[in-house]
């Protein structure tokens, strides 16, 4: 916290004389009633008009200035609360994917992406793997309200219905058939590198298709024809590179790039950007084979 303002009227102590004193410094923005307050609770407080802060003498003075700081930001929290509560009162989101419980909202929907990466950006927001919800408080309803356009929307496209029903409408189509073809492709886990610029074995790296580790070099040369609908830049000197997906400690281990490459790369050092999202789904994933382990 930064003082803003010195205030002519306190009390001041004289240069050093709080240097051989035991106690604590705390500077704020300048505000009367938070002053009124620090003053009734710290009684024996003096600015310090060199260092633009208040000094509160005593052994425990670091101690009781913590827990007025706790008290000052629980009474906040507690006046923001009561305004996004009263924010929902008065326009309210009306979702089949919203409750409103006792210390916020509670928010049930299909998976989806985008909901996720919106409800992540809401302030004070928290998964819970338990009940399979998201926890938001009342004090973030206006972050909230202004997502909730996007979160519900992306929603309803996740819907098991609404899904099956785009599905009976692409089958068959060639954006289907396309789609089938990428999978096969996928599930093959095997992608194409240059044989003068080889990914390093057993160690995270990041392609096109996300994060994953080498397991072996084949030296198999990538026929053009076969893999030109996947991977338009192959070229004759790319060989077929195998990979599987990286555990949560293999990515908790791996040191982020500092920047992305950049430029048309077939492989590079994931950034804190990549593996944070990788790192959550890798979590997952063993939670739910851990779940399933009897």
């Amino acid at each position: 916290m930064i003082e803003t303002k010195s205030p002519a009227d306190h009390n001041e102590a004289s240069p050093g004389e709080d240097g051989a004193k035991p106690g604590a410094d705390i500077a704020f923005p300048y505000d009367r009633m938070t002053v009124e307050q620090f003053r009734r609770r710290f009684p024996r407080a003096r600015w310090n008009d060199d260092r633009k802060a208040w000094f509160v003498p005593g052994r425990t003075a670091s101690r009781r200035i913590g827990r007025w700081l706790a008290e000052l930001e629980a009474e906040a929290d507690t006046h923001a609360d009561a305004k996004g509560r009263d924010a929902f009162v008065f326009d309210p989101i009306d979702s089949p994917y919203l409750q409103r419980g006792k210390a916020g909202f509670r928010i049930r929907t299909p998976y989806s992406k985008t909901v996720v990466d919106e409800l992540r950006e809401v302030p004070f927001s928290r998964w819970d793997g338990d009940l399979r919800i998201w926890h938001v408080p009342f004090r973030s309803y206006e972050d909230l309200r202004r997502r909730w356009p996007d979160i519900e929307a992306a929603a309803r496209r996740n819907e098991p219905e609404e899904r099956r029903r785009r599905a009976e409408e692409r089958k068959g189509s060639e954006q289907d058939i396309r789609s089938r073809l990428r999978s096969a492709e996928r599930k093959r886990r095997r992608y194409p590198l240059l044989s003068h610029d080889l990914p390093p074995i057993g160690r995270p790296v990041a392609i096109t298709y996300g994060i994953v580790v080498f397991t072996e070099i084949s030296g198999e040369l990538v026929a053009a024809d076969v893999a030109a609908d996947f991977y338009p830049d192959v070229t004759e000197d790319h060989v077929w590179g195998y990979w599987r997906q990286p555990t949560l400690e293999e990515l908790v281990r791996t040191r982020p790039a500092k920047r992305s490459p950049g430029g048309d790369i077939a492989w590079w050092q994931p950034t804190i950007e990549e593996l944070r999202p990788a790192r959550r789904t890798a979590r997952s994933r063993e939670a739910r084979r851990r779940a399933k382990t009897p």
